[in-house]
């Protein structure tokens, strides 16, 4: 073998394990750093979750926030300042999901796009030999290994009205962890402990409870919404799960212990 070949090999995996390195120093210095005490006012005025958590909990929170402000990009739409207030709301509730899930992160989103109100989204289909084009009103969107759309009136109101059951960020953000199968389907990827068939017949059982209950028009702890497919399911049983945790787990105990080992978290004690 070409020994100036064996060199420049040699030359590039210590760059490239040189590059990790560094990067997984900084990534350490930020989940260690404190929250700016400017950062920790406005959740504490604006996201009042951050006041119910756990003292490691909050302080996890913190370091994760710091790390997703640090290398997510924010973009405004429609003229749309992004503040520093928007970006600790937004950053804030999507960490949130994760706190309690050590080395999982949100690795394919790198932007966040924000609107200061609903927006619309362009769709076309085909409807018989026509392709219609809708444009459905929207408080956010989630794509398949990012972007997240998100309006800003929607996502501070959800971060404010913490025990409503909707919140548009944790619901988007909870596509981006089912979809770190490949897919966005309902079925993230479990940790190791977890069983998938377990996973998959809890979450059916009560996903056809909402659908029966949805066609019937009568109540359900979870938004009708969910019943649209086992995606919006796992979303919209994640907002509940975080907003109205005792309701949920008085309704539906077994869902409720299946988002509680997969977030590693029982939000019915922070309240």
């Amino acid at each position: 073998m070409n020994i100036a070949f064996i060199i420049l090999a040699a030359a590039a995996g210590l760059f490239i394990g040189g590059r990790w390195a560094l990067q997984r120093r900084k990534t350490e210095a930020l989940l260690a750093a404190p929250l700016p005490g400017a950062f920790r006012q406005i959740l504490r005025a604006r996201v009042p979750v951050y006041n119910a958590l756990p003292h490691d909990l909050r302080k996890r929170l913190d370091g994760l926030i710091n790390r997703f402000l640090a290398e997510k990009k924010f973009y405004g739409a429609q003229g749309f300042e992004i503040t520093d207030e928007v970006r600790v709301v937004i950053a804030a509730q999507a960490c949130l999901l994760i706190v309690n899930k050590e080395n999982r992160w949100y690795n394919t989103l790198h932007t966040i796009h924000v609107y200061p109100a609903v927006f619309t989204s362009q769709m076309r289909r085909a409807e018989g030999n026509v392709m219609m084009e809708h444009r459905p009103v929207r408080s956010g969107e989630s794509w398949a290994r990012g972007p997240v759309i998100l309006s800003w009136d929607q996502a501070a109101y959800g971060a404010f009205a913490a025990h409503d059951g909707h919140n548009v960020v944790m619901h988007e953000f909870a596509h981006q962890l089912d979809n770190e199968t490949g897919v966005t389907d309902g079925s993230p990827l479990l940790d190791k402990d977890q069983s998938a068939s377990r996973w998959a017949r809890v979450f059916q059982d009560a996903y056809e409870r909402l659908r029966e209950d949805a066609s019937a028009g009568r109540g359900n702890v979870l938004d009708a919404y969910g019943a649209t497919n086992p995606a919006e399911f796992f979303a919209v049983a994640t907002e509940v799960f975080f907003e109205r945790p005792r309701d949920l787990r008085e309704a539906e105990p077994d869902l409720y212990d299946e988002l509680s080992a997969y977030y590693r978290l029982d939000p019915a004690d922070w309240f």
